[in-house]
């Protein structure tokens, strides 16, 4: 019996193939381990975490930072580079994002940063990191070295993964992994709107059904636990393993901490209210309104991951620079905070423009050193990897890059780039786009003055 397609079907499954075949691995080398001393000589160093050092040397060998300062004894065999009138920053750290887990949002077959159902806290980012994708040179190639990559889908989506932006493997591009567990906080209000058929009864019963399905899976693993030391003591026979609370665990041991997902104001009083009650490590990713609970926020020491400033103002009467202005709001009440993107699959592409919402946040108040710290030293800090990287110390890793100027300007160019101590291949599929558009428009410009001037 021979099957048949409409045509609507032959014609969207020809697109999915034409637009999977553009989909092709980066052509860029991942860095070999540093097996000799370099130093970086008589460029300003920006510490982040001290003072600014002019005219300074850093020194890295295996990897970490070994000196730093303007009488740095650089050892026999070591490589001199010369970086005289340039800048050294800190790596730049993406603290939200979901690069790696997605490569072009309209073809499925590239979207790997959620699995189905409500509740799965065993799903781990970092094994689904695609090493081969073109979106992570492109976002090296503007200084950012590690992103904090997270899955989505449903209330309870899995852990996220702190990754670095070069390697061959999941494996060797895992900086640390798991480093919360990513929460979806639902909707507290009722959404009006031609296309939404719920009713507001409907809405408010889905929403009270699915906090109760957020509570029972806590109330789940805090029995599990239970069960699990009575096993231990031989009080009781053996209870059968279950990932999915295994790991849950931590949370409840305040060992990771929760990452809340929020927008409005009812939703975040209510998610911080809820991490309260259940006495567990919260970080929030929110946005704007988080300036309206700043009180909450400091109460439960409770750190905000502001989910980017290219975003408008949630309500008509709010000026239009609400939120440029918002980090200025956090920083001014003592809150912790750092900037990221937004965080949105469709955002995965344009991870690059971090130090830009960092930059429009500066250029509404916050001050320029703040700005800086937020997109280098801050996220370290919430993320807790801030022994190793988001400053340049010595003991730290040799995550750094060479500018001709403040990375936050978007002038700025990053001519070199280590993490940890490996040399960093900067070219991406973007500058090979920019170097054969330039030669097209030189060739054609020689060949109209070639015609008109026979």
């Amino acid at each position: 019996m021979k099957q048949r397609f409409s045509t609507k079907t032959i014609v969207a499954a020809l697109i999915a193939i034409l637009v999977t075949a553009h989909v092709r691995a980066s052509d860029q080398i991942p860095g070999k381990p540093q097996d000799h001393p370099i130093a970086l000589v008589g460029a300003t160093i920006h510490t982040v975490s001290g003072s600014t050092i002019d005219n300074g040397t850093v020194l890295f060998e295996d990897g970490k930072i070994t000196a730093v300062g303007t009488d740095v004894e650089i050892p026999e065999g070591a490589e001199e580079i010369d970086v005289k009138g340039k800048h050294v920053y800190p790596g730049l750290i993406g603290a939200n994002s979901r690069l790696g887990l997605v490569e072009i949002g309209a073809v499925r077959a590239t979207r790997d940063y959620a699995e189905v159902g409500d509740i799965k806290p065993n799903v781990r980012a970092e094994v689904a990191i695609n090493p081969d994708s073109e979106l992570l040179p492109v976002t090296r190639a503007n200084g950012i070295t590690l992103v904090h990559t997270i899955p989505m889908g449903g209330l309870i989506s899995g852990t996220s993964a702190m990754i670095m932006l070069d390697g061959w493997t999941w494996e060797s591009m895992t900086f640390k992994a798991p480093v919360g567990l990513y929460l979806n906080w639902p909707f507290m209000g009722v959404r009006e709107a031609p296309w939404i058929e719920k009713s507001k009864e409907e809405q408010l019963k889905e929403r009270d059904e699915q906090i109760q399905k957020i509570k029972g899976a806590f109330a789940e693993v805090r029995a599990y636990m239970k069960a699990k030391e009575a096993e231990a003591q031989k009080e009781v026979p053996y209870h059968d393993t279950d990932l999915r609370w295994e790991a849950m665990i931590p949370v409840l041991e305040q060992k990771m901490p929760v990452l809340l997902h929020t927008h409005g104001i009812r939703q975040i009083q209510a998610a911080l209210d809820w991490a309260a009650e259940e006495n567990i490590k919260a970080i929030l990713l929110s946005g704007q309104d988080a300036r309206f609970v700043v009180d909450q926020l400091k109460e439960n020491d409770t750190p905000v991951i502001f989910e980017g400033t290219f975003n408008l103002p949630r309500r008509r009467w709010e000026p239009y620079d609400t939120p440029y202005s918002a980090p200025l709001k956090l920083y001014e009440a003592g809150v912790k905070y750092c900037i990221a993107g937004t965080g949105n699959t469709f955002e995965a592409p344009h991870e690059r423009n971090l130090p830009y919402h960092a930059a429009m946040a500066a250029a509404h108040g916050l001050p320029k050193d703040e700005a800086l710290k937020a997109v280098t030293l801050y996220p370290a800090q919430i993320l807790g990897v801030a022994d190793r990287i988001g400053s340049i110390e010595v003991g730290k890793d040799a995550t750094l890059i060479v500018t001709d100027g403040d990375p936050l300007e978007i002038v700025t160019h990053v001519e070199r780039e280590f993490i940890q101590g490996r040399k960093i291949d900067l070219s991406s599929r973007h500058m090979q786009l920019y170097e054969k558009y330039k030669t097209k428009y030189q060739r054609l410009q020689t060949d109209v003055v070639t015609i008109t001037n026979p």
